[in-house]
């Protein structure tokens, strides 16, 4: 996927304009791109348009407008966009409550190794971020990417496939197949 450049972000001043807009649009396509998988965790498949509102957002609430600063923000959240033939996600542990939560990132640690997409026997495991789990617990934020092999790119292109996404942590085993609504929207950032 194509990287964003400082000519495709608009600075706060040029965005206010039509953020309500922007905002609206985002959360449509957010819609289709957000899979809950088991009872507190959730995925949001990134592209350049919803990693393009969060860098747009975040310049319009720290009043950013220095183009050197807007940059440095996109070349940071660059990171977040997949290479050619992957997608990428961020990973949120939704759950409420000092203890909740403490309990579920030290129950999810490890769940790097346990994600994955499956279709047609393909798999594609997800590779996270470094830096964001330690030996007993994660962060509640991690970010993701699954390079897929050729099938599973074909299964995303095709109406009706089924695609799963798959985690078979020992504390944490679900499996959520994916919407056509979510597979459509992904085979478009994979064309």
């Amino acid at each position: 996927m194509r990287k964003l450049a400082l000519d495709d972000v608009r600075p706060p001043r040029l965005y206010e304009r039509v953020r309500a807009e922007a905002r609206r649009r985002v959360i449509e396509l957010k819609r289709a791109r957000r899979v809950a998988l088991g009872p507190c965790v959730t995925l949001v498949f990134e592209n350049r348009d919803t990693v393009r509102f969060q860098i747009e957002e975040m310049l319009r609430a720290e009043h950013v407008e220095d183009p050197a600063r807007i940059r440095e923000e996109i070349e940071s959240y660059n990171a977040l966009l997949p290479d050619e033939g992957a997608l990428a996600a961020t990973l949120f542990v939704e759950v409420v409550g000092g203890a909740a939560i403490r309990d579920a990132l030290q129950a999810l640690a490890g769940i790097d190794e346990h994600l994955a997409l499956e279709a047609g026997g393909a798999v594609a495991r997800g590779a996270f971020e470094a830096g964001r789990a330690e030996a007993d617990r994660i962060s509640a934020v991690q970010y993701v990417r699954f390079p897929l092999p050729p099938p599973l790119r074909a299964a995303l292109a095709t109406p009706g496939a089924t695609i799963a996404l798959v985690s078979d942590h020992p504390e944490y085993r679900h499996r959520v197949t994916l919407s056509d609504a979510t597979r459509a929207s992904l085979a478009d950032d994979l064309a």
